[in-house]
């Protein structure tokens, strides 16, 4: 932990790589473009499938589990989606020794398989809405990769949906799309711009596909987790068809959204800095660290004995207590700064004799002596404040870096020099949208919600656009 990091500002994508392993947030595997997730990211892994899971169940959804094989011939049933996904499928063609009858495709979403079955299990409009979720692995070929935000084989969770009309798709995209953008904020401190994607960006075999995009540290996009309104494509391709109440025989409407590992990425490049981690403390791995300070036995002892005081009356709170006796004071706070805790505690013999802490916040750096008298309360307070605070540092960052242009000299330039989120003007062309992105390298991540009024000529062709677009360099 000695070894600073390099600086955000010299070289973010080192950055990031020596922030993750250092922190033992993740490392490399044996298997190109695949990753081993350490405990300590694994946590905070758990802590989203959590607050994620309880807002799914909430909102009548169940889990259940489908086989990591899909035969091969379930992916081309919807031509769109076969499209979208054959560069990156991994295909297997022999098992037990032998050659398969038919090749299988390791998942790279659960569509085809999860159709095929809702098939079986849809008869009747009295089997509708039927809303499952399931927590897995997928696995997509990747030929770039980097620990969490690109990855071969990724965790994930993936919601599917059938329903009676589009009306009530369409509502439960939008209702799922909500849940993202809920605990992106509220969770996660990372505020997001909600919006759907254009054509040539929308998910394979979807009718269309909304979106929560995040801005990086280094102002780049993130797309942090997508919902998408699947429209009757599935259902055609799989026959996912019930009888309605008149008797007739109808396809149904179906949806799929989700939120992977990459979210983790999120977090670390959204919230870090040139110490490290800066973990929102209602996913923290760890919410609080305790440092107790001594120099001889006795000092030990009586250190000690308040640190029990401590532990019972935190024990709310997600804490570990740091008594390492072969690292100094000054190296723990390095190490726990590196891996984001949000709150430490330091007790030293003249704390004890004072009845006292001292409170450490990592987002700002303040230290503040604090009575052990209702320390449960102010620990409580003070991470409820690094919350907010965290939150609202991120909102101010993406808000002072996003543009609103008209001008596309202007649009390359700001690109060039600043980065950040443009919003312009876009006529909703391919062919402009495929320029823009050949020009500057930025794509459009979303069509922003609540856009009212004209939009004003196109930052790209000059004609007349009905919508304003979110472009971004992303990941």
């Amino acid at each position: 932990m000695a070894e600073k990091l390099t600086p955000r500002s010299e070289d973010f994508s080192k950055w990031y790589t020596e922030v993750v392993q250092r922190a033992e947030m993740a490392d490399y595997s044996p298997v190109r473009g695949c990753m081993v997730i350490r405990p300590y990211g694994y946590a905070l892994w758990e802590n989203i499938q959590q607050s994620l899971d309880r807002r799914f169940k909430e909102t009548g959804h169940q889990n259940a589990y489908f086989p990591l094989f899909i035969p091969y011939s379930f992916i081309q049933k919807e031509a769109e989606h076969v499209k979208g996904f054959a560069p990156q499928l991994a295909v297997v063609t022999h098992g037990g020794g032998q050659e398969l009858e038919e090749p299988l495709v390791v998942r790279p979403t659960s569509e085809a398989i999860i159709g095929h079955m809702f098939a079986q299990w849809i008869r009747s409009y009295r089997d509708l809405p039927l809303l499952i979720n399931q927590w897995c692995n997928v696995v997509r070929w990747e030929m770039r990769t980097r620990l969490f935000l690109r990855t071969t084989e990724f965790l994930w969770q993936e919601g599917h949906t059938a329903h009676a009309t589009y009306e009530e798709a369409e509502e439960e995209t939008l209702r799922m799309l909500e849940i993202y953008r809920d605990f992106a904020e509220n969770e996660a401190a990372i505020p997001v711009i909600v919006g759907h994607k254009s054509e040539s960006e929308k998910f394979a075999g979807a009718l269309r596909t909304y979106t929560i995009e995040a801005m990086m540290g280094n102002k780049w996009a993130l797309q942090a987790a997508t919902s998408h309104n699947l429209g009757q494509n599935f259902a055609k391709a799989f026959e996912i068809r019930y009888l309605d109440r008149n008797n007739q025989l109808q396809y149904c409407w179906t949806t799929s959204w989700g939120l992977s590992t990459r979210f983790i990425g999120a977090i670390i490049m959204v919230h870090g800095d040139d110490q490290g981690l800066k973990m929102p403390p209602r996913l923290a791995p760890i919410q609080v660290i305790v440092v107790p300070i001594w120099k001889s036995d006795e000092e030990k002892e009586r250190v000690l004995t308040k640190v029990e005081e401590i532990k019972g009356q935190l024990s709310d709170f997600r804490l570990k207590v740091d008594d390492r006796e072969e690292y100094t004071p000054g190296w723990k706070f390095n190490e726990w700064e590196m891996r984001g805790v949000p709150l430490r505690i330091e007790i030293g013999p003249r704390d004890v004799e004072a009845d006292q802490v001292v409170l450490a916040r990592r987002d700002t750096g303040e230290k503040m002596p604090a009575p052990m008298a209702r320390l449960s309360e102010q620990v409580r307070s003070l991470l409820d404040d690094i919350q907010v605070n965290m939150f609202r540092m991120a909102k101010k960052f993406m808000d002072d870096n996003t543009y609103h242009l008209d001008d596309y000299e202007e649009f390359k330039r700001i690109l060039e020099e600043k980065g950040g989120f443009i919003i312009a003007p876009w006529c909703e062309s391919a062919e402009c949208e495929a320029a823009i992105k050949e020009d500057t390298k930025a794509t459009i991540r979303c069509i922003p919600f609540g856009q009212e009024g004209p939009a004003g000529a196109c930052i790209y062709c000059g004609k007349e656009a009905r919508v304003k677009a979110l472009f971004a360099r992303a990941f």
